[in-house]
C-alpha cells in the first residue's frame, strides 16, 4: 500500500498465539524494529499489566512515545484522565490531563500547563443592575475579570446573574449559561417573575443555557466540557450557577484546583465570568465554600438581615480590583420590574431595612409633618403679631401726623398773626406821620397874629 501511518490494536491479540514469554518478548522487539525500518509511524495500543505499564512490561520500553489512559471512578463518579509517560527527544508535559470522547472525536485538555501571562482590559461592562454600577463606579465590571456573587439560599445570587446574563445578550453579545440546580424552563419561568424574559435570547442564538447535575461527570469532566462548550459557542460571558455544587463531584481540593484552571482558562480568552457560590449557613459569609476568593477580581456578597422579625436582603461590593467601589450596605429588592438596590437608610440602630426602614420613615415624616405644622403656628403667631406691631405703629404714626399737622397749623396762624400785626403797625404808623405833617387850626391863628 505504501502506508506511512500503521495502527495495531491490539498487541495482545497479534501475538495471543504464543505462549513462551521469551518467545514473546523477541517478537516484539522484532515487530518494532522492523516498524522502524520501515520508517511509519507507529500507533500501538496495549493492555495495561498488573503493577506495570503494559502486559509484557517490555513495550514502554522499545516505544519512542508512552501514552497512558486511565479511566477511574471516585464516588460512583468516572473520569478519563492521559498522561504521557514518556516521548523521546521532546519536552513534554507529564500532569494527568482530562479528555472527553463525545460525537466530535477526543478532546484533551492541557489545562494545568497555563500562566500568568494573560492581557486585560479597561473596558466595562454593564451589570444589568443600575444601582450596582454606581456602585463600581459607575461603569459596571472589567471585561475579562472574574466575577463572584456569594450568598446564603434564597438570597437572590441567580436573579443577578439572569440580570447580567440579559444585558450581555442586550448588547448583542454571546452569553453561555451553565446551571447545575435549575432546568432551562424553570430557569425562564422564574426570572419572569421579575421581569426578564430570557427565552428571547435563547431563540435568538444569543444565550445558551447548559444544564446537568453536577453528579453526571466527574470534575475533570466538567471542566473538558466547560472548555469544549466555551470553544464551540465563543462566548463573551460565561456563567456558572452555582460552584459550590462541584465538591459534590470530588473533594474540596480538586473542586478549588477545577476552578482554579477553568479561571484561568476563560481570562486567557479574555472571557468575563461570573461564579455564583452558595454560602452554606452558620459558616462565615465572606468566604467562599470552594475557597476561590483570591483568584476573584470583583466579589459581591448578598447578605440577609434580621431586623424586627423579618428578613430581608442586602448587598455590599466586598473588593473589586482596579475601581473604587462603594463601600455601603444597599437594601437588595426583587420586584415585578427586577432587581433594585435602595439607598442606604441609616437610623439610630443601623442598617434599617423593610418595615423597620418604612416605620421609621414614617415617624420621620410624622416628625417632619409636625415640625412644619409647628413652623406654621409659630409663623401665625409671628404674622399676628406683625400685623398687631403694624396697626399700633400706624396708629402711632397718624397720631404723629395729626400732632404734625396740628403744629403745622399753629405755626401758620402764628406766622399769619405775625402779619396782621406787622401791616397793623405800619398802617398806624403811616396814620402817625401823616397827622404829624398835617398844621392844627389853632397854630394856624397864632402864627398869623
Amino acid at each position: 500500500m505504501g502506508a506511512r501511518r500503521v495502527v495495531l490494536d491490539t498487541l495482545e491479540t497479534l501475538f495471543s498465539g504464543f505462549s513462551n514469554p521469551a518467545i514473546l518478548r523477541g517478537e516484539l522487539r522484532r515487530l518494532f524494529r522492523w516498524l522502524k525500518e520501515k520508517g511509519v509511524t507507529a500507533v500501538i495500543t496495549g493492555e495495561r499489566g498488573d503493577g506495570a505499564l503494559t502486559r509484557q512490561g517490555l513495550e514502554e520500553y522499545v516505544s519512542d512515545c508512552v501514552i497512558l489512559l486511565d479511566h477511574r471512578v471516585h464516588d460512583q463518579v468516572s473520569t478519563r484522565r492521559l498522561r504521557i509517560v514518556k516521548y523521546r527527544g521532546t519536552t513534554h508535559g507529564t500532569n494527568e490531563y482530562p479528555f472527553l470522547i463525545d460525537e466530535d472525536g477526543i478532546s484533551v485538555l492541557p489545562v494545568t500547563a497555563l500562566g500568568l501571562d494573560h492581557k486585560v482590559s479597561n473596558e466595562r461592562i454593564p451589570t444589568g443592575v443600575p444601582q450596582l454600577d454606581e456602585m463600581l463606579g459607575g461603569k459596571g465590571y472589567f471585561r475579562g475579570s472574574s466575577i463572584m456573587v456569594s450568598g446564603t439560599a434564597g438570597s437572590g445570587k441567580t436573579s443577578m446573574a439572569a440580570h447580567f446574563a440579559d444585558a450581555t445578550c442586550e448588547r448583542g453579545e454571546r452569553c453561555l449559561y451553565f446551571a447545575f440546580e435549575e432546568s432551562t424552563s424553570q430557569l425562564v419561568r422564574n426570572m419572569r417573575s421579575i421581569g426578564i424574559d430570557l427565552d428571547k435570547w435563547i431563540k435568538k442564538g444569543l444565550l445558551r443555557h447548559v444544564a446537568s447535575r453536577p453528579t453526571l461527570h466527574g470534575l475533570e469532566m466538567h471542566l473538558a466540557h466547560l472548555h469544549k462548550s466555551v470553544k464551540d459557542f465563543d462566548p463573551h460571558v460565561v456563567i456558572i450557577d452555582p460552584i459550590s455544587n462541584l465538591s459534590s463531584s470530588g473533594s474540596q481540593s480538586d473542586a478549588e484546583a477545577m476552578l482554579l484552571r477553568l479561571v484561568d482558562f476563560l481570562k486567557a480568552r479574555g472571557t468575563t465570568a461570573m461564579l455564583i457560590s452558595l454560602t452554606s449557613g452558620g459558616t462565615a459569609l465572606e468566604a467562599s465554600d470552594v475557597g476561590v476568593s483570591s483568584i476573584i477580581d470583583t466579589w459581591l456578597l448578598v447578605r440577609d438581615i434580621e431586623l424586627g422579625g423579618e428578613r430581608n436582603r442586602g448587598l455590599y461590593v466586598l473588593k473589586s480590583r482596579g475601581m473604587k467601589h462603594s463601600n455601603q450596605i444597599r437594601e437588595f429588592l426583587m420586584t415585578s420590574e427586577g432587581i433594585k438596590l435602595e439607598e442606604v437608610y441609616v437610623g439610630a440602630e443601623g442598617v434599617l431595612t423593610g418595615s423597620m426602614r418604612a416605620a421609621q420613615e414614617e415617624r420621620e415624616k410624622a416628625a417632619a409633618l409636625a415640625r412644619e405644622q409647628e413652623l406654621e403656628r409659630k409663623q401665625r403667631e409671628l404674622d399676628g403679631r406683625r400685623a398687631a406691631l403694624e396697626a399700633q405703629i400706624a396708629a402711632l404714626r397718624a397720631e404723629f401726623q395729626s400732632v404734625e399737622d396740628e403744629a403745622a397749623l399753629v405755626k401758620t396762624q402764628n406766622k399769619a398773626r405775625e402779619q396782621r400785626i406787622m401791616e397793623e403797625r405800619a398802617a398806624a404808623q403811616k396814620r402817625r406821620e401823616g397827622e404829624a405833617g398835617k398844621p392844627t387850626q389853632g397854630n394856624g391863628k397864632r402864627n398869623r397874629r
